[in-house]
């Protein structure tokens, strides 16, 4: 059982980290209610705490409430149960940053073997970017693919992929949603086979990251009920009273 839920706690971990994790690099702390819709499924909540240092999530699985600490600079993560007083702790946590919602200082951050070159700098659609190379081998190949990245925000605003994909970041204006000041922008992905696929994202410029994305098929991401303010450090700690378990004690407790 607890194998079960880590399973779906791990889905809803990236989902909020690919939204937030920014937001704790630049000193930006604030709570949040984080939503993932999926067509055919149901519908996805979670209560979310970003700190300068760690991203907390709750959620409810299967009955049982669920509390995913994820300290993304350390690679470690805790899992908690409540209900069970029972705690598990994992090592080698990897997100893989998204230009549409993390600042990182290159587009190889949180990506295994890939290296990275900075081409350079230009400009598009009025905005100045950096051009970066990146490079990844994959079972004994070679990958390259292009990125220009906005200087300020850090978005991708144009991305070449080595199958001949391109993606493009097209700012449509500003916006309002939930009560904050935000920007639309629109990503335009075109395959080698002329087939289009277009996404919108909602860029807040205070928290310096994306706080809704709409996606082709009736897939949604969001964050609304944004509270901006210090979080209480205890939200990120393990309980007292609480059992540590290991991988072969998870189906102990059910």
């Amino acid at each position: 059982m607890v194998r079960q839920i880590q399973n779906v706690a791990i889905k809803l971990l990236l989902l909020c980290v690919s939204l937030n994790v920014s937001a704790y690099e630049i000193g930006v702390e604030f709570s949040a209610d984080a939503i993932q819709v999926s067509p055919n499924r149901s519908p996805l909540h979670s209560k979310m705490y970003v700190s300068k240092t760690a991203v907390r999530t709750e959620m409810h699985q299967q009955g049982q409430r669920i509390i995913d600490i994820a300290f993304i600079k350390e690679g470690k993560r805790v899992l908690l149960f409540p209900d069970q007083k029972i705690y598990r702790e994992q090592t080698g946590l990897t997100v893989s940053p998204s230009w549409s919602g993390k600042s990182a200082t290159t587009p190889c951050e949180g990506i295994p073997n890939a290296s990275c070159q900075k081409l350079g700098k230009e400009v598009l659609q009025k905005t100045g970017v950096e051009k970066w190379q990146v490079e990844r081998k994959i079972n004994g190949k070679t990958f390259r693919s292009l990125h220009w990245i906005d200087n300020s925000r850090r978005l991708a605003i144009k991305e070449m992929f080595p199958d001949g994909s391109v993606s493009e970041l097209l700012m449509l204006g500003k916006d309002s949603i939930n009560g904050r000041k935000v920007e639309q922008w629109e990503t335009r992905f075109t395959h080698p086979s002329g087939q289009n696929r277009i996404s919108k994202q909602w860029y807040d410029p205070q928290l310096k990251m994306v706080i809704r994305e709409e996606m082709p098929g009736g897939y949604l991401r969001e964050l609304n009920n944004i509270k901006v303010g210090k979080q209480d450090k205890s939200l990120f700690q393990v309980p007292k009273g609480y059992e540590k378990v290991t991988e072969n004690q998870n189906d102990i407790k059910k």
